[in-house]
């Protein structure tokens, strides 16, 4: 049996998706661009495609910038404010995705002030830490909706108001939460949010950055002006179009999905917290609904994450963004735990296609999988 549980690193794409996107690759070609029929009619399905995407969250079509990752996403909003002010401050929190983090260090770089706010042992944000850190020359507040590794949903609404009463630029990070919970741009109180497609069963290589009315940014591409002119690049059609079909499906199955999935993730978690030595991380309550990561002490995640993938199963340990790199988890480092402790992590994340047979699975085979690293461990240690 072979059983896909790392969603939160990529989806495959939906077949109505796929459907959706074939002609728009041989038979509707054109240049949106253009001035003839072929580019009218890939300009008719580029704002057809900016409207559902827009209905997902709530915002209006034209709040919609269509980018080519959640990480350009990322990058548009925090240096597209930046640049605009030139100089000033930045408050963050320390579990960001790297697309924030290493946006935030380039800036720093620059000549920005950034903040890096801790976490408690949930890995959630104090929204009234979030005040304090606040100064007369902060320009941007930048937290994420829901965390890649260990599934935590941070205060977003609350933190919102804070920056509203500010007057402060507030951005959110929902590449994981879109299509997973319901995300509401109004209800949220955010200025800015990105999006990825290849998160919610769409094609890589597209993203979105919802920038509301009357925030002004700096574009980081420059030429013909598209996207109303903050980014520039003739628009990958094919791809707005499955993100689009993607986020239409979503807003359709949402409910459906996320019990679905919280049932399974449910029963991950109950079971795997049977296995001597073995931690849940994140928030047990206020986590997406198909997130469960641990920490198993004296073994080694890389180990664990290839043997479960010899038995025919994907996982992962840390974040698929940067787990080739053979250092502690930063998240599982601001939530307090050891770094050898975090060494050990486990990520599982589902998808609408899983079943309570391949659950069943992947729990048998867990156990096992984890007594025969301990056996080899020189960090295992039985009590």
């Amino acid at each position: 049996m072979r059983v896909y549980l790392d969603h939160a690193a990529t989806t495959p794409v939906d077949e109505e998706v796929l459907k959706a996107m074939q002609e728009f690759f041989s038979k509707k070609f054109g240049n949106a661009s253009s001035l003839h029929s072929w580019g009218r009619e890939a300009r008719e399905a580029l704002e057809e495609s900016r409207e559902k995407v827009a209905k997902l969250i709530n915002a209006d079509a034209n709040e919609i910038v269509f980018t080519g990752s959640g990480t350009e996403s990322d990058n548009l909003a925090i240096k597209g404010i930046a640049y605009k002010h030139r100089k000033g401050h930045v408050i963050t929190s320390k579990i960001e995705h790297p697309a924030v983090l290493e946006t935030c260090k380039y800036l720093e770089k620059k000549g920005f002030d950034v903040t890096y706010l801790p976490v408690d042992k949930y890995g959630l944000v104090d929204p009234k830490q979030v005040e304090e850190a606040i100064r007369d020359d902060t320009i941007l507040i930048s937290i994420m909706h829901a965390n890649n590794e260990i599934g935590t949903i941070e205060p977003i609404e609350e933190i919102g108001k804070i920056a509203k009463k500010h007057g402060i630029p507030f951005h959110t990070d929902a590449v994981q939460s879109v299509g997973k919970i319901e995300v509401d741009v109004k209800k949220l109180n955010v200025d800015l949010l990105s999006m990825s497609s290849h998160k919610i069963y769409g094609p890589k290589g597209v993203g979105a950055l919802f920038i509301k009315h009357g925030i002004k940014i700096e574009p980081i591409l420059h030429g013909g002006g598209h996207e109303y002119g903050l980014r520039s690049s003739t628009e990958n059609i094919a791809g707005i179009v499955g993100f689009a079909k993607a986020c239409e499906l979503a807003k359709k199955r949402l409910h459906e999905d996320a019990e679905k999935m919280k049932k399974l993730r449910d029963k991950i978690i109950k079971e795997t917290l049977k296995i001597e030595e073995s931690y849940l991380t994140g928030h047990p309550e206020k986590r997406l609904p198909n997130n469960a990561s641990f920490y198993f002490k004296g073994i080694e995640g890389e180990s664990l994450v290839l043997m479960l993938d010899a038995k025919g199963i994907a996982t992962s340990t840390g974040s698929a963004c940067s787990s080739k790199k053979l250092q502690a988890s930063h998240v599982l480092l601001a939530i307090g735990i050891k770094p050898e402790d975090a060494h050990g992590s486990l990520r599982v994340t589902l998808g609408r296609e899983n079943s309570e047979e391949e659950i069943d699975y992947f729990l048998e085979v867990l156990p096992q999988v984890v007594e025969e690293l301990r056996k080899i461990s020189p960090l295992w240690h039985k009590k």
